[in-house]
């Protein structure tokens, strides 16, 4: 007699068809079991792992384990695939509310022709207390080393989910974002801009910037590229390097100089552990010698 599961199977396989999300948590399947128990006619007895170990034998789902690359420690991330879902949609799913950000907004968005093997994904931190006063001082010094980058990335198959603790933001300026075949959440093309500027590293060094800025130069508001950098609430002028980009990135004089009426009042840094420099007295920026 073929059990209630098998019985079953067309319903069950229509539904996850319909499902909005291609990459779910076992608590998401565990809450799918719960909801249609009574419909699929299941027993009680049919728990959550009998659930699972009959999708994975008698369906198309699939499960997927991301290895913390640097963090021995770290348990592996469990996550179950339902047919055809991207790299984007499993990276995605690394936390709940997450984004993805940096290099992979800007492949995106055609901001780069490259495909990176790393995915950045933006879980934003719970809120934090204000940093202190600015100097120069501290400007010299905090940009005389490495910026820090994390150390959490997570492996599966030929693809590293690199997880960017963000600040803490309401995910300002994240949109919906249609790429074979899902929705993704990504950061708007303004919200982008500003943060590859913060975070060059992130987005294949300062060079692969300008080459974003040169292809977002017809596309972007600057309105709302203003607008974003307020709301984000640096503490660091980083308006001077995004306004220095647009410069040499072919913007309009008109463009550019909305960003250096926001103040020049600081010398400030295009990137962090600069060791052969130029200075931009325009926009009181240190670069890299031979910055084009």
């Amino acid at each position: 007699m073929p059990s209630r599961l098998q019985i079953a199977k067309a319903d069950i396989v229509s539904l996850f068809d319909s499902l909005p999300n291609r990459v779910l948590w076992q608590s998401d399947l565990s809450a799918i079991l719960s909801k249609n128990r009574a419909f699929w006619r299941l027993a009680q007895s049919t728990t959550t792992n009998l659930f699972v170990d009959f999708l994975l034998h008698a369906t198309a789902l699939e499960k997927v384990e991301m290895k913390a690359v640097n963090h021995e420690k770290t348990d592996n991330v469990v996550r179950y695939v339902w047919k055809d879902a991207t790299p984007y949609e499993i990276a995605l799913s690394l936390k709940r509310n997450a984004y993805l950000c940096h290099a992979t907004a800007m492949f995106l968005h055609g901001l780069t022709d490259q495909i990176s093997f790393r995915i950045y994904v933006n879980s934003e931190q719970s809120p934090k207390a204000g940093s202190g006063i600015l100097t120069q001082e501290g400007i010299h010094r905090a940009f005389a080393g490495k910026q820090r980058e994390s150390t959490f990335v997570f492996r599966f198959g030929t693809t590293d989910a690199v997880l960017v603790w963000g600040k803490n933001t309401g995910n300002l300026e994240v949109e919906e974002l249609k790429h074979e075949g899902a929705t993704l959440q990504v950061t708007r093309l303004e919200r982008t801009l500003i943060d590859i500027a913060v975070r060059p590293s992130y987005a294949g060094g300062v060079f692969q910037v300008l080459e974003a800025y040169r292809k977002a130069k017809d596309r972007v508001s600057v309105s709302l590229l203003i607008a974003t950098l307020k709301k984000l609430g640096y503490v660091y002028p980083y308006h001077q390097a995004i306004g220095f980009y647009m410069q040499r990135a072919g913007f309009s004089e008109k463009q550019y100089g909305r960003l250096k009426a926001l103040g020049l009042a600081y010398d400030f840094y295009l990137t962090y552990d600069l060791r052969d420099k130029d200075f931009d007295p325009g926009w009181r920026l240190f670069f890299p010698k031979g910055f084009e």
